[in-house]
């Protein structure tokens, strides 16, 4: 009987060698480890300076309008511009990501995007405020495009569902504080102020996370050479279920964005007639928000995401449901479903983005965000019409339907094999 020997390394093809030593530098951070402790607090800190960042300009369009004789529709420009310039920056600085490393570019966003924030708040002009505006979400598009791969390159695979939801509990607290925090603020000082507070405050989170973030271990870098860039463009599109992931994004995004985009009109008009400032609050139901990206995602790694994603759509549809009929505590409760729903659908679909993706990791997280944010611009837009056309029963229709193609993409995904060797 003979002996199996293994293969000498000059016997291996030059790209099974490269598995191999992949395989034995492969270290992952465990689950209630100081090195874990470390990780998730530093994303979760880059993800609240990301969001409140992003969203801080909204309780201040009014201000904006008044002080530069600007209509509504010119003062929104503040976070479109932003919105826009990051989902564009996504499919840029993913693959500068891919080349030279995943914290480099991250620590650098955060830094860029906080000093940009404090040179918006002494632009005299409107037309200087939207350009330091612009400069800003390009600048986050460094940290939403990595964060995702950082943390499926070092986080266990069998944890990376809780720290993606924790990662993104830290977004969903960004963007409520962000909001709150600007709303009180301006009722005491100027918008200018306002502005250098949340600056100061994202240098503060900049500086946490780039002295508490670990340096990756499992990164391979890849080359940017634009033929390398197409093939792993047509990688992911080739694969069974990415592109299924990115349709997810849009739609679960353009849901979201669209109920919050037009809820405030509702509870503003009859038969509620809210104030504006009481309808600002509201923004707290991103609470549920923060809980659920966490649960959702450490059940998504305990049951498997297949079996997870599609029950967290349903959760959206029974809140959405909540929210056409007229008593104001419904209201509310449905609110809070559908955010719990959201968060928590968000949290299983990009995570299972890292799974899938076996190269190129962050190219394949900037299409998936790049689709997040696409749906935000097109469908919260979009579902103005329906408002004009049917009031909060055609935002219902509207949603709904996103939310049936959400939940049918889910069911799809459901029933894909798994890639071998990884549960997705």
């Amino acid at each position: 009987m003979k002996t199996a020997v293994a293969p000498l390394a000059h016997e291996l093809p030059p790209t099974a060698l490269d598995d191999v030593v992949a395989q034995l530098n492969d270290v992952y951070i465990e689950k209630g480890t100081p090195m874990f402790m470390r990780t998730v607090l530093a994303l979760f800190s880059g993800g609240f300076a990301t969001f409140a960042l992003l969203y801080c300009v909204q309780p201040m369009m009014p201000l904006f309008s008044r002080e530069f004789s600007i209509n509504a529709a010119q003062s929104s420009l503040i976070l479109s511009v932003a919105t826009g310039m990051l989902a564009i920056g996504l499919l840029i600085t993913g693959p500068i990501s891919d080349r030279i490393g995943r914290k480099p570019v991250m620590v650098a966003a955060l830094f860029a995007a906080a000093l940009c924030t404090i040179a918006s708040a002494m632009m005299p002009s409107w037309q200087g405020v939207l350009v330091t505006r612009a400069l800003v979400g390009l600048s986050l598009s460094g940290l939403a495009a990595v964060a995702m791969t950082y943390l499926s390159e070092e986080i266990h695979p069998q944890h990376i569902g809780l720290a993606m939801g924790l990662y993104i509990g830290g977004n969903a607290i960004g963007g409520m504080c962000g909001r709150l925090i600007v709303g009180v603020l301006i009722d005491f000082i100027n918008w200018h102020t306002a502005m250098l507070v949340i600056g100061g405050l994202a240098l503060i989170a900049a500086t946490v996370f780039w002295k508490i973030l670990p340096e990756s271990r499992n990164f391979r870098s890849r080359s940017m050479h634009p033929r390398s860039l197409l093939d792993g463009f047509t990688m992911h599109f080739r694969d069974a279920g990415l592109p299924w992931l990115f349709l997810e994004a849009f739609v679960l995004m353009g849901a979201f964005v669209t109920l919050f985009n037009y809820i405030g009109y509702r509870l503003l008009a009859e038969p509620y007639h809210m104030d504006q400032a009481f309808v600002g609050l509201l923004s707290v139901v991103y609470l549920s928000g923060i809980y659920s990206s966490a649960k959702i995602g450490a059940l998504a790694d305990k049951l498997g995401r297949r079996k997870v994603l599609w029950a967290t759509i349903v959760l959206m549809l029974a809140g959405l449901a909540l929210t056409l009929l007229t008593p104001f505590p419904l209201v509310i409760i449905g609110m809070l479903i559908f955010t719990f729903g959201f968060f928590g659908a968000h949290s299983v679909a990009s995570s299972w983005i890292g799974r899938r993706a076996t190269k190129a990791k962050g190219q394949a997280s900037s299409l998936y965000l790049f689709s997040y944010y696409a749906g935000s611009s097109i469908a919260g837009t979009a579902g103005g019409v329906f408002w004009h056309l049917g009031g909060w029963n055609g935002i219902g229709l509207f949603i709904g339907g996103l939310l049936v193609i959400a939940l049918l993409v889910a069911l799809k995904l459901a029933k894909l094999p798994p890639l071998e060797n990884v549960e997705a």
